[in-house]
């Protein structure tokens, strides 16, 4: 077995969602879901399928997005992963829960517009994912004015009120 690690590629504004799912229909399902949450949504799903044909299974509303879906899931190669990469403007936290009520949907790793790595456990069979590196490690503990700074933030892009 050979541990490997495959940084997720996308613009730095762009958001991400990566999971794992366990059947072919969670494309369909998958995108239905985000249309309906959202509307208007811009996104791009890529689905590894992990018996059959072993495609890398699309779906979406954005070219750009699709792009980038298939790129990274070709590259992170995990059976029955799924990556979703949203437009911008458009935010895991407004799809977050209705995705996780995808019946398919075993687990979500990571939501985030942070750089990324894909840690992977490789054998002869294949590769599965054992997490993710989301972002960076702490520098210190947040102050008054750091909290003060957090609390307005959400507020002004209307999280909060």
């Amino acid at each position: 077995m050979q541990l490997i690690s495959v940084p997720i590629e996308k613009p730095d504004a762009i958001n991400f969602i990566f999971g794992q799912t366990h059947f072919i229909k969670s494309v369909e399902d998958i995108h239905e879901t985000l249309v309906g949450a959202v509307p208007g949504i811009r996104f791009g799903l890529a689905f590894c399928e992990a018996s059959g044909k072993c495609l890398v299974r699309c779906s979406g509303t954005d070219e750009a997005m699709l792009d980038l879906a298939r790129r990274n899931a070709l590259a992170i190669g995990a059976g029955h992963s799924f990556i979703v990469f949203l437009g911008e403007g458009f935010y895991p936290v407004n799809v977050l829960n209705a995705l996780k009520l995808v019946p398919e949907v075993c687990r979500i790793f990571c939501a985030t517009a942070n750089p990324t790595q894909v840690i992977l456990a490789k054998t002869e069979q294949g590769c599965g994912v054992l997490g993710v590196v989301d972002g960076f490690s702490p520098q210190g503990v947040e102050n008054e004015e750091d909290v003060a700074w957090r609390k307005g933030l959400l507020r002004q892009i209307g999280y909060k009120l």
